[in-house]
């Protein structure tokens, strides 16, 4: 394999995490300016993690963008402007780093505007990837993840209101243990804006073990952050993922049982807050002690581990009611190939009448990471967007994406529209933009799962045509293709 391309191998030891990195991985100091420099074309990074020795080649591995599902989010339909700003981990021609990129598309011109490179993060690895917010001012806020502590996190900032020419660092500060400390280390980032209230954001840290403890923090500013809080911390730690529709954050939460290493996740759980996280409850009112230290709690959906079942989380969303949406897929384990399967597709809502959870199974597909997301589109129907259609590369993530519709609240599922066909690459992690607008409803990107590729990156309209973003362009704004 060519140097170019070797990048990133996690030698996994059950009970912690090893991480061997090239130098190019090494802690980087902090850079004295942004690149702030235009892409001329999207082109994503491609990632691999885990190299299996067999035909699947890795654990997974792909075009991986917009990866993973516990960053969000990664668009922002701004109704002010029309536009649906988005960001995703971009790459040169090389592949050899990953760039934080940043662009918007134009729903009045249905133009895509030449991406920015806003920073270089100086690793090829896709858990770093940035996501995006925007303030009541019109300020496009980026937050450059770190996979761990190996690497710093950024937080910069447009110079002007809904535009992506220019970007400038923001010396965050964060409450710990009374002491204003630079805030230069999150994981997983989720991150929710409020007008009067400021930010809310979700993220992950490691403890010395290397075990994912979940929790959320607060800035009113962006720039100076409150106490982190933890929300979960059961045995060898967690994943979670999260939204924000109206006044509410929802949260849907796993954990890695103790003595299995991190490769193994299992159980749902699921609590919400309805004044900025100063209280949590669950989906029926029920309020826990927090932090969550049992796997046994009143937070508890889903018992995957007396199935025997990994379960791996997609999305979480919200009705027009406020009612909880979930979904996830669950394997027999966390090796690709068809002895995992069935990777079943499993859908959780509320029961309204006796205020209990549902759910129903819509679909199985291939790989323990494909990933879609879940929309509310009005009172019954809901949609689900994801690859579960097999791909070119068969139990590798991703696939073809395939449109999915509820007319009775997720009771069953049928097939509305197959997006793609007869892909030459497998397209991976559907993402679903914040207050999406109908003409740019889903992001996503493509690559080989079994040998280092180019991945390109599309989006979907909500009538489920499909269009490629440019790889190559020169100009301010570009055309985008449909594709058949």
């Amino acid at each position: 394999m060519r140097k170019t391309i070797q990048i990133f191998i996690l030698t996994a030891i059950i009970g912690s995490s090893v991480f061997i990195t090239k130098a190019q991985d090494k802690k980087p100091t902090k850079p004295k300016e942004l690149l702030n420099k235009k892409a001329n074309g999207f082109k994503g990074i491609w990632y691999m993690i885990q190299p299996t020795g067999n035909e699947y080649a890795y654990k997974y591995s792909g075009g991986l963008g917009t990866y993973p599902a516990n960053h969000r989010p990664f668009a922002i339909y701004a109704k002010e402007v029309n536009k649906t700003f988005f960001c995703y981990g971009g790459t040169n021609d090389k592949n050899s780093t990953l760039l934080h990129t940043i662009s918007y598309y134009d729903h009045s011109t249905k133009m895509v505007a030449n991406p920015t490179i806003v920073l270089d993060k100086k690793t090829v690895d896709a858990h770093d990837n940035p996501v995006i917010s925007i303030d009541s001012l019109g300020y496009i806020w980026m937050f450059s993840t770190s996979h761990g502590v190996e690497r710093p996190s950024y937080i910069s900032k447009s110079v002007k209101p809904y535009d992506i020419s220019k970007f400038e660092l923001v010396n965050a500060t964060e409450d710990v243990k009374g002491v204003e400390t630079p805030f230069t280390n999150f994981s997983y980032f989720q991150v929710y804006y409020e007008k009067g209230k400021g930010f809310l954001a979700l993220f992950s840290r490691y403890d010395e073990n290397a075990r994912r403890v979940i929790g959320f923090n607060t800035s009113k500013d962006g720039q100076k952050w409150d106490k982190w809080k933890v929300i979960g911390n059961i045995e060898g730690g967690h994943y979670q993922v999260s939204a924000k529709v109206g006044g509410k954050i929802a949260v849907a939460f796993d954990y890695h049982p103790d003595g299995k290493g991190l490769d193994y996740r299992t159980n749902l759980y699921y609590l919400e807050s309805s004044d900025w996280g100063d209280s949590w409850q669950t989906m029926n009112g029920k309020t826990p002690e927090l932090p969550l230290v049992k796997k046994e709690n009143i937070a508890l959906v889903k018992d995957f581990t007396s199935l025997k079942l990994n379960n791996y989380l997609l999305d979480v969303n919200l009705d027009a009611e406020g009612k909880p949406l979930i979904l996830s897929v669950s394997s027999k384990g966390p090796q690709p190939g068809p002895q995992n399967g069935p990777r079943d597709w499993h859908f959780f809502y509320t029961n309204k009448k006796t205020n209990t959870w549902e759910s129903t199974v819509i679909t199985s597909s291939d790989s323990n990471y494909d990933m879609g997301s879940i929309y509310a589109e009005g009172k019954k129907q809901l949609r689900v967007i994801g690859p579960t259609a097999t791909g070119p590369q068969a139990y590798n993530p991703g696939g073809d994406v395939v449109s999915w519709v509820s007319k009775n609240y997720g009771q069953t599922w049928k097939i509305s529209k197959q997006l793609t066909k007869n892909s030459e690459r497998n397209h991976s992690y559907v993402r679903k933009p914040n207050f999406a607008n109908d003409d740019f409803y889903g992001f996503w990107a493509d690559g080989n799962g079994r040998k280092p590729s180019e991945s390109n990156l599309y989006f979907t309209n909500k009538k489920g045509d499909v269009f490629m973003l440019p790889r190559t362009m020169t100009g301010e704004e570009a055309s985008v293709e449909k594709i058949k």
